[in-house]
């Protein structure tokens, strides 16, 4: 809101001013905390509302900040202290980004206020749970009764707890933190309550010592804690069954749907699930860490109660394997929230392809260690044929083509407007629409299964990435991809309100693929999409 008071200030007054909002705020901006130039940055500085006029914020210098314009006009919270807040989350979650290509989670924003030190020592005594703080200096001992779940038979007390006695554990919550955060810490920095307290757990069985677990309320903690919060209410599970902690909150964000985990997060949790088992059958059964002399049948077999679920975690390692491997290329071109506008491929579009064409989605009755030495594993070559796969795509639409800055928002919208977007980047937002996608990587199958048959070796269709790739085959995958990224259609701006216009089903653009045309008529392509023809190299007549 425009400040009366500034108005009436003449050039040599606001000079007058910025000087004093300098001084009081150390040679830095107000919002950024970077540091201000006055003479290099004269003409990019911008005098605020600390809080705003229409929050009650006085209109004079007592409440008025100095801030780089950019971060003022960028900012996500009119009150500037609550969006230095946000700036701060901004730039952790941009370092850790930039350092370790994730979110951060919350034990980046416990460690990034000196927390997450300490391990606690318990005694129960008398329905009970007796400890101390003493490592920060409180040696009372707290007392805090112990109460038993009536359906679970899990015991839990509850305490707040500072932050250096607090840890995260992203065995069973491996969620990252996104931008959403921002409404959390926007919720209590205006004084509104928190509903849900953080769940724990600690395991004390062996001296009584044990950290203290954060698995649940992630999100809700980091608020607090950005916000200064030094202490945090949890409810703290004793010695629970781990794996049973892990199975709850799975099904908490995939049967139940109470918690937003994303699909990806998901299959991580299930990957978890999955190993658990597989350590555990070797336990059982007297066998050495090293020893995978089983099979995925085998190990289900053994968990009968749960061998619908357990092909659902081997599954799931499958797909997890695939999403976090450093040299999966395409990974950073794929939205794993399924929310955000930068990103031009979602993660359900790539469960819906790649892992559902590309997967065994059986289970497998060869040795889990089968030819693991020879590098031929089955699923270990399904898993690294599939990264290279989405690599070669990355390579040859997505990287230095699609512009991460420009997203995905509107694209078609504007192309009607005759807003200048690079053709490199309409043609790699189309290629990625799914139902685009899912009709391209079937055509792909097809080439993969052909090579083998041309070469006159039997396969199982639904096997085919546990089969190794010859480098012709791989030549001819990536031919076929570039091939297919040159045809006009994608780059053809008259398209834009009828055949991109909005989202399609898949058989609409199959139909397209193999006759030319739309389902409505309208003219396409030249010709039907010719296989062998897309597999032959460049050429510089072609």
């Amino acid at each position: 809101m425009a400040s009366n008071y500034l108005s009436r200030l003449n050039s040599t007054e606001r000079e007058k001013l910025i000087k004093q909002l300098w001084d009081i705020q150390n040679g830095k901006c107000f919002i950024t905390e970077d540091e201000i130039d006055l003479e290099l940055h004269k003409d990019v500085l911008d005098i605020d509302h600390v809080v705003p006029s229409k929050l009650g914020g006085k209109d004079d210098p007592s409440n008025f900040a100095l801030t780089f314009a950019s971060a003022n006009r960028s900012k996500q919270a009119s009150d500037l202290k609550l969006a230095r807040i946000l700036h701060r989350f901004k730039k952790v979650q941009d370092t850790i980004q930039e350092s370790q290509d994730r979110n951060p989670n919350l034990d980046d924003i416990i460690k990034l206020k000196g927390g997450s030190k300490y391990p606690i020592k318990f005694r129960r005594e008398n329905g009970h749970m007796l400890f101390s703080l003493g490592k920060t200096g409180e040696t009372e001992i707290v007392k805090s009764p112990v109460y038993k779940d009536e359906l679970s038979g899990l015991e839990y007390f509850f305490s707040v707890l500072p932050l250096d006695y607090i840890f995260h554990d992203d065995k069973i919550n491996p969620r990252t933190i996104g931008s959403n955060i921002s409404k959390l810490i926007d919720e209590f920095y205006y004084g509104n309550p928190q509903l849900h307290i953080q769940l724990g757990w600690i395991n004390i069985s062996e001296n009584n010592e044990s950290k203290v677990k954060i698995f649940d309320g992630q999100h809700k903690a980091a608020a607090q804690v950005m916000l200064g919060a030094k202490e945090i209410p949890v409810r703290i599970f004793i010695n629970p069954d781990e794996d049973l902690i892990i199975k709850t909150n799975f099904r908490a964000g995939t049967v139940l749907r109470q918690v937003a985990f994303d699909k990806s997060i998901q299959r991580h949790l299930g990957n978890t699930l999955y190993i658990d088992r597989v350590e555990r059958y070797q336990n059982e059964r007297g066998l050495e860490p090293d020893n995978l002399n089983f099979s995925e049948r085998e190990l289900t077999n053994y968990f009968k109660g749960e061998s619908r679920e357990l092909k659902r975690y081997i599954l799931d390692s499958v797909r997890d394997a695939v999403t976090r491997n450093p040299d999966n290329k395409l990974m950073e071109f794929v939205d794993l929230g399924g929310r955000a506008k930068e990103k031009p491929i979602s993660y359900s579009s790539i469960e819906k392809t790649f892992y559902s064409f590309f997967i065994y989605q059986d289970l497998l009755d060869t040795p889990i260690s089968l030819k693991l030495e020879e590098g031929t594993n089955p699923r270990s070559l399904e898993k690294e044929q599939i990264v290279k796969l989405m690599s070669i795509i990355a390579e040859e639409i997505y990287i230095n083509q699609f512009d991460l800055e420009i997203g995905t928002s509107r694209i078609e919208s504007k192309i009607q407007k005759e807003e200048d977007i690079a053709l490199e980047h309409v043609r790699a937002f189309r290629m990625g629409k799914e139902e685009v996608m899912y009709n391209w990587l079937k055509f792909l199958s097809q080439i993969v299964q052909s090579h083998f048959i041309s070469q006159g070796q039997p396969v199982d269709e639904k096997k085919l990435f546990q089969y190794v790739f010859s480098d012709i085959l791989w030549t001819n995958i990536r031919c076929y991809i570039k091939n297919l990224a040159l045809l006009p259609l994608w780059t053809n701006n008259t398209l834009s309100s009828t055949v991109f216009g909005g989202k399609q089903n898949y058989q609409f653009w199959h139909t397209i693929f193999t006759t030319g045309s739309s389902p409505q008529g309208v003219k396409v392509l030249a010709q039907p999409i010719n296989l062998l023809e897309l597999q032959k190299p460049l050429t510089k007549d072609n």
